[in-house]
């Protein structure tokens, strides 16, 4: 029994975790179809798109240091909360409209999104039975992407809308941020000291300045390569889908969602059986796939099929690169080591964003799926350099 009961994913603390983070992200996912087209409206250019969500992306990595020292002396649930509120609290900028104003809040709210990621994976490295690592990471980047679904759908109906328009968008967003805080506050309360408060020497603007945590770096870099494509397939396709006149395009988000909440889970679980190093294969080559087949279906059919494909491939890649960085984060630092972990989103998706805003003003959107696709492929080249290690 006691063994059955340490094994449990689903703890009252696990659940609470799981619902802050979904609406945490969508809340992120509102903003994803919403900034760009805003953009573009006040007459910014596709790579004015891409300096707007490197804004998001520059802050959060360059706070990320601190914000794992922060959780590793205080409690992964209190840092969690304040990023939740931070999140909300940037987006009011948005209702200035100038593109500089967009910018400021992006980069505002890539400090609250570091902030929520940091806390929420420490939290997880704490809860998940180390025997159902892969699984329980599964359920949780689910959750995360479960958003998907249905809220980058919504935010685009709520502009289209006779009532609604950005301003709109950007409360509802606001809204989900609030209402995430607010169930983020029952898992904020430190259940003790954390360890490396008790057991480090080191002090904390030490910490800060020691920069990346060596015992991450495979597992960071891993989920770089994975998700440096991402904002081809949340960002830039909306834009794709206007300049091909495809109507009904919320129906994406729903249908790529939906694979990524099926996916999760499922994939997860396969991963831990089938080893890493195999999971990291299928999941790359199903993004290139994916990416490499959009500029050839560019109706809303192939968009979807195409979007599946990479979800799937993200799915797998993401749930199993999440276990390896846990198996790899040190006790006595794991709010340091999963913040140095969790900067390779933000960073990946910048880069990717200033990659694919540069290659769609000087080539088209065709040539930017391409670049993408090669790109996604270097993941391939990172798994077999390391091949013994994942394996």
């Amino acid at each position: 029994m006691t063994n059955q009961r340490s094994d449990s994913i689903w703890t009252r603390a696990f659940a609470l975790l799981c619902l802050a983070q979904f609406l945490g992200y969508a809340h992120h996912f509102v903003l994803q179809p919403t900034l760009p087209l805003y953009i573009t409206s006040l007459g910014g250019t596709p790579f004015i798109v891409g300096l707007v969500i490197a804004a998001f992306g520059a802050t959060s990595v360059i706070f990320r240091p601190l914000i794992g020292a922060w959780a590793d002396r205080w409690h992964g649930g209190g840092v969690m909360l304040c990023g939740l509120v931070f999140l909300a609290v940037s987006v009011l900028f948005c209702f200035l409209p100038f593109v500089g104003a967009t910018m400021l809040a992006n980069a505002l709210r890539g400090i609250g999104w570091g902030a929520m990621n940091t806390g929420g994976y420490t939290l997880l490295a704490t809860t998940a039975p180390p025997s159902r690592r892969g699984e329980a990471s599964g359920y949780y980047s689910g959750v995360q992407a479960n958003g998907t679904i249905l809220f980058p759908a919504v935010g685009l109906r709520i502009i289209d809308a006779p009532f609604g328009g950005y301003n709109a968008a950007f409360a509802f967003s606001i809204a989900l941020a609030l209402i995430a805080a607010v169930v983020g506050a029952a898992v904020c309360r430190p259940t003790g000291r954390p360890t490396a408060a008790l057991n480090s020497a080191e002090s904390w603007w030490r910490q800060l300045f020691t920069g990346f945590d060596r015992d991450i770096i495979l597992a960071a870099s891993l989920l770089f390569c994975l998700q440096l494509s991402l904002p081809c397939l949340t960002s830039y396709i909306v834009l794709y889908a206007k300049e091909n006149a495809v109507a009904d395009f919320g129906w994406f988000f729903v249908v790529t969602g939906i694979t990524s909440l099926v996916a999760r889970p499922l994939l997860g679980r396969v991963s831990d059986k089938i080893g890493c190093g195999r999971s990291l294969i299928a999941a790359f080559v199903l993004e290139v796939t994916g990416l490499l087949f959009l500029p050839s279906f560019p109706s809303l059919l192939g968009m979807m099929f195409c979007g599946v494909l990479y979800m799937m491939g993200s799915a797998i890649g993401g749930s199993r690169i999440l276990a390896l960085a846990m198996e790899r984060a040190p006790a006595e630092r794991r709010g340091r080591a999963m913040a140095s972990f969790s900067m390779a989103f933000p960073l990946s998706n910048g880069i990717g964003a200033l990659l694919s805003g540069l290659v769609v003003d000087l080539a088209g959107y065709a040539w930017m799926y391409v670049s993408a696709a090669v790109l996604s492929a270097a993941g391939l080249a990172l798994t077999a350099k390391h091949w013994g290690a994942l394996k």
